[in-house]
């Protein structure tokens, strides 16, 4: 895919926070007595309520616990670079004042406020890119888009004229009144053809030049891969990617589920989508009343603990490949960048001594990330490979912080070489 010029902070920012937010939320799940199955956000699709019912939400939708502040300082809390909140979702809901369209926030619900356009002042002053989810095909509260009619198995009347009356006039809202945007999230492209793709992108570029478009448009012509819905690859991937991912079982908020992963798992998921050379895009669910719920919330200020303390580990990394992926089985994992080597480990084995083989380089020193302190290692070489083994002590037991996780800074004599997709040939 095609890299834009204005891509790099988004290389370099590897974990961003990912919000589900809508008039689904207010229902958490439920419909006249019966829960969904389905995902919370595709709660209308999946009882197959009609457009009529379904607007009557808004007129309850009050989310008063929302406070842009708090949301950001969580992001920040965890670590995060960028926030990418659905400003519409398949629903058709505009989570902000849309002026083309009375079918938003502002104008529909007793809550008259515009949180995004709140979210935007909290984030600039936080420093965090702010970015937009926006369901470019799917829209099941217009006669022209993808999913009106629940009956027509993905007939479209005249898609063309959604594009123009509604997609376009929001997103023109969306990147000329919020400041600058990181990117446009985009999603389920359905049977888009591909000038309707293109002329989409060329429209967001016309705008905001350096927006990046996310893989979702549709035809290839995103400027970065966007994986499946919590799918990792085996093998990293050649250019720029991104892991959509869930801390429970939905992605709109559900008030039943709190099938959460437990830090450990997220640090995990993350160190290996990041040592892949990817992105890793974590969603939170906030409920109706605009309140990110509690469980997940501690989740991410857990691992936003290692985070901070390992930030070098994680940040503005590159693709570790080969050998990284025979230590997953014990739990270690490998990032890097420039002439660093980034060990990072969850359990401490009895011997209190971290051993693996083919390092390519020398290595000049071995640290904690977190604490900088200096750890004792023997290296060795096998006289046909040429390639290093190490082994690393580890402080005794009482001399290491209790900690999720932990990351052993490898200053190495040679660059980490560059990721090369067809050496996976």
């Amino acid at each position: 895919m095609k890299k834009d010029c204005g891509q790099q902070w988004w290389k370099d920012a590897k974990y961003g926070l990912f919000i589900h937010w809508g008039l689904y939320s207010h229902l958490a799940g439920e419909w006249r007595g019966r829960r969904t199955a389905s995902l919370g956000e595709w709660i209308m699709k999946h009882f197959l309520i009609p457009v009529k019912e379904y607007e009557q939400i808004a007129k309850e939708f009050n989310p008063t616990g929302f406070d842009a502040e708090e949301w950001v300082a969580l992001a920040k809390d965890a670590g995060m670079r960028y926030i990418v909140i659905t400003s519409k979702h398949h629903d058709g809901f505009a989570m902000y004042h849309s002026k083309c369209d009375p079918y938003n926030i502002v104008d529909a619900t007793p809550f008259g406020r515009d949180p995004i356009k709140e979210l935007a002042v909290a984030c600039e002053k936080a420093g965090i890119k702010l970015c937009f989810y926006y369901s470019q095909a799917q829209d099941w509260h217009h006669p022209n888009a993808y999913g009106y009619d629940q009956s027509k198995s993905g007939e479209v009347n005249d898609f063309r004229k959604y594009v123009e009356e509604k997609c376009k006039p929001q997103l023109k809202e969306l990147l000329t009144e919020y400041g600058d945007v990181g990117l446009i999230w985009f999603d389920t492209p359905q049977t888009m053809p591909i000038e309707d793709s293109k002329a989409i992108k060329d429209y967001v570029k016309s705008l905001q030049p350096n927006c990046i478009v996310s893989g979702r448009i549709g035809n290839q012509l995103g400027e970065y891969i966007s994986t499946g819905d919590n799918r990792i690859p085996l093998l990293p991937y050649d250019g720029d990617w991104e892991v959509p991912a869930t801390l429970n079982d939905t992605w709109g908020y559900k008030s039943w589920d709190e099938n959460w992963k437990d830090p450990a798992n997220v640090l995990r998921l993350m160190l290996k989508i990041n040592g892949r050379g990817g992105n890793y895009l974590l969603n939170v669910g906030p409920d109706g009343r605009g309140v990110i719920p509690a469980g997940s919330a501690d989740i991410l200020r857990r691992v936003g603990a290692f985070v901070r303390e390992n930030g070098d580990a994680i940040y503005a990394t590159k693709p570790v490949w080969g050998y990284a992926y025979d230590l997953e089985q014990e739990q270690m994992y490998l990032t890097a960048r420039d002439n660093h080597l980034y060990l990072s480990f969850f359990k401490i084995p009895e011997t209190r001594t971290l051993h693996f083989e083919l390092l390519a380089s020398e290595i000049r020193e071995a640290k904690l990330l977190a604490t900088g302190q200096k750890l004792e290692f023997t290296q060795t070489r096998n006289n046909l490979s040429k390639n290093f083994g190490l082994r690393v002590r580890l402080p005794e037991e009482g001399a290491l912080p209790e900690r999720v996780a932990y990351t052993i800074d490898l200053e190495l004599a040679d660059a980490v070489p560059e990721f090369n997709s067809l050496d996976n040939l």
